[in-house]
């Protein structure tokens, strides 16, 4: 759903809170550097690895990921916000964004910004991890005003229905039960954090983050519509596949210990 539009721009509801989300993790990750004495000069650059490696990584993962076969014969539209129509290129926007990628983007991306500030990897990932569920639940927002990601039918009473899609009966709004519960591992996070401020830089946050959302986002999957056709006959999802190991990573981290700690000072 477009926000406005000017010739062949145009602003989508979706665009605008990605723009909000990542704007308050901004804000937020700058005030924790600011209590734990970090220089600006090293926050600095942080929005500009976060921001690239975010929607780098979410848009080759969308593209790998969930329609491989389309993406690699046309290459240009997998990098450049362009679509090839019959009346020539036509600037579409990133129409398709994969949180799991996003996230692998986004640690690629901090792991280069570590090598540059020599900031401590495990603090650098607490910090993001502490803000990203509310960009999370920003995305799910933009999803929902997008009548895209839909539930599937339901007869609850707290049941969507789509009418931009051009439908007529009630859906899961599983976009909103994902943005509801990432705002709440959002809080629940910065209670834990405001309590026990020394876990920054053990690796729990970050492991906190993994664990939570995509624990979440596992089960929410059982109440969506498949995404690609490829999905037909899957007893998981490709969702719930990519899922996993974070799952995996997060609770290890979490769990914590010395050789996490070791592995966090050597970075």
């Amino acid at each position: 759903m477009d926000l406005f539009s000017i010739g062949d721009f145009s602003l989508r509801y979706y665009s605008l809170c990605w723009i909000i989300g990542l704007a308050l993790a901004y804000f937020i990750v700058q005030h924790l550097y600011k209590e734990q004495r970090i220089s600006d000069e090293k926050f600095d650059p942080l929005a500009f690895y976060c921001f690239f490696g975010i929607l780098i990584g979410a848009r080759l993962g969308h593209c790998l990921f969930y329609e491989p076969a389309f993406y690699l014969s046309h290459p240009i539209e997998m990098l450049l916000p362009f679509r090839e129509t019959a009346n020539g290129w036509k600037m579409v926007g990133y129409q398709g964004l994969a949180s799991h990628g996003g996230t692998l983007g986004l640690m690629i991306a901090l792991w280069f910004y570590v090598r540059k500030t020599k900031v401590n990897i495990l603090r650098v990932l607490d910090n993001i991890a502490i803000a990203t569920p509310v960009t999370a639940c920003l995305i799910r927002i933009g999803n929902l005003m997008n009548s895209e990601i839909v539930g599937k039918a339901t007869d609850l009473p707290w049941g969507f229905v789509f009418v931009q899609n051009g439908e007529d009966f009630a859906r899961h709004p599983a976009q909103l039960y994902e943005a509801i519960a990432y705002f709440i591992f959002f809080v629940v996070g910065w209670n834990i954090y405001k309590k026990k401020p020394e876990q920054v830089g053990s690796g729990f946050f970050f492991g906190y983050c993994l664990a939570t959302i995509f624990t979440f986002r596992f089960f929410v999957e059982f109440c969506k519509e498949i995404q690609v056709d490829f999905e037909q006959g899957m007893v998981l999802d490709m969702g719930q596949w990519l899922s996993v190991p974070f799952i995996i990573i997060g609770i290890a981290c979490m769990k914590g210990g010395p050789w996490l700690r070791r592995w966090g000072e050597q970075k």
